[in-house]
């Protein structure tokens, strides 16, 4: 009886010493995460702290300004590579951050522990796969995002505004189906002599970062338009195509109905406007409507509503934002990155992520009533993710990118016609593509 006491005494001792061993080590790891700063970053701060009451891991989050952010991860990496074990960067960065050796390739991994098979396809495809249709992952999707629209239910709903919309249109007042009835809508809202003046629309259109691509792109898709061949690279003709040109007349159009200084707008300025109630309508992010819908921050907060980018000619097309967790090859500490990956994607974690305010991937999340209920924009958001679609990812985007941003703002500020950017824009992409290899 004593041999067996001591026995299990032993045991007991040994268990002790072994858990103690283990946490001891796991509270002196820390993992280091790379994002913007925006307040998904700090959804994550708040979500993390799950994770070390678990695990006894610590996790910081480096919040990087917008404007600095890609050049200081891409900067970091050269410098002092193992700063960073996680990196939530853009999706138009899979190619460069993988190719360039810098992201860990997580295939096999995500396939072993079933996340890839969790995740909503789409999503998996723009802000994971490189290159799209190899079926490898350099990235777990972290804060699923798109662009989306907001409008103001008071004007819309209003029975004298229905009825003056229906004079002049020829059809009801309601939530646009088709780039043509944005236009229509945006029009019969556009007062800027009213007092207060009220504008049409808030667009994207500044030469910043990536803001007229966004908003822009999405209209040359649903027009029938492409940036080019995927698997050629070939871009003349294909870019620059009637479609492509229609699309970009739209666009210039359409933003004679924005308010004074729009050329210069991005997600920022977009959601100013509509917090201010100066425009009858918006896109932003959708990661941005919780600051439309906040009474402290917004005086419309209780009149807005949303919906999913319209349909155009050629079909209905969203452009995808959102960001994506990349475990670094130059970590020291990747099974603890994994680790923490893991615990972000299992359901019940995702769906905390939501109630934070974050927008998770995990597909039963998202067609979950749980989810959709959460806020007033989320059935707009799953609306948007069936219609996604994304920029290049090929290690060149950020010089395909700038490209876009000059001949499109130049488009819409008057500086060139439609037909003159986009053929311009053609000549500069293949340019790009030839001298990196891809095109001879």
């Amino acid at each position: 009886m004593k041999l067996v006491s001591c026995k299990l005494s032993l045991i007991a001792f040994v268990a002790v010493f072994f858990l103690t061993t283990i946490c001891a080590n796991s509270a002196d790891v820390t993992i280091n995460i790379a994002w913007a700063e925006w307040d998904p970053a700090n959804f994550l701060v708040q979500l993390a702290k799950d994770f070390t009451k678990e695990t006894g891991i610590k996790v910081v989050v480096d919040q990087i300004p917008w404007g600095q952010f890609e050049t200081k991860v891409f900067t970091t990496f050269a410098a002092k590579p193992d700063t960073y074990d996680i990196v939530i960067g853009d999706s138009q960065w899979l190619g460069k951050g993988a190719v360039g050796g810098h992201y860990l390739d997580l295939t096999n991994w995500m396939k072993s522990k079933k996340i890839d098979t969790a995740i909503s396809p789409m999503v998996l495809k723009y802000l994971g796969e490189y290159p799209k249709g190899s079926g490898k992952y350099y990235a777990v999707p972290a804060e699923t995002d798109c662009n989306g629209f907001a409008y103001r239910k008071d004007l819309f709903e209003d029975p004298k505004e229905k009825q003056a919309f229906k004079k002049k249109y020829g059809y009801d007042l309601a939530v646009p189906k088709t780039y043509k009835e944005l236009k229509d809508i945006a029009e019969f809202f556009h007062r800027p002599k009213a007092n207060p003046p009220l504008y049409g629309i808030a667009l994207w259109l500044a030469k910043d970062y990536d803001a007229i691509t966004m908003g822009f792109q999405q209209v040359m898709w649903s027009y029938g338009g492409s940036y080019g061949d995927e698997k050629t690279f070939k871009v003349q003709g294909i870019l620059n195509s009637k479609a492509g040109i229609d699309a970009l007349q739209y666009y210039v159009d359409l933003a004679k109905f924005t308010p004074p200084g729009s050329e210069n707008y991005y997600w920022n300025e977009s959601l100013t406007a509509l917090q201010q109630g100066k425009v009858a309508m918006g896109m932003d992010f959708f990661a941005f409507f919780p600051g439309l819908v906040s009474k402290e921050k917004s005086k419309v907060a209780d009149k807005v509503g949303f919906f999913a980018g319209p349909a155009g000619p050629g079909g209905r097309f969203i452009s995808i934002g959102g960001q994506g967790m990349s475990v670094s090859k130059h970590s020291k500490k990747q099974a603890e990155a994994l680790k923490f990956i893991e615990w972000f994607c299992k359901e019940e974690n995702q769906l905390k992520w939501a109630k934070l305010g974050g927008f998770p991937a995990n597909a039963k999340v998202l067609q979950s009533k749980d989810f959709q209920t959460i806020a007033p924009y989320n059935p707009a958001f799953v609306e948007s993710m069936k219609y996604v679609r994304d920029f290049w990812a090929v290690p060149e985007y950020a010089e395909l990118l700038q490209k876009c941003q000059i001949h499109w703002n130049a488009a819409v500020t008057g500086q060139k016609t439609p037909k003159q950017a986009m053929d311009d824009l053609a000549r500069d992409h293949e340019a790009i593509f030839k001298k990196a290899g891809y095109l001879k």
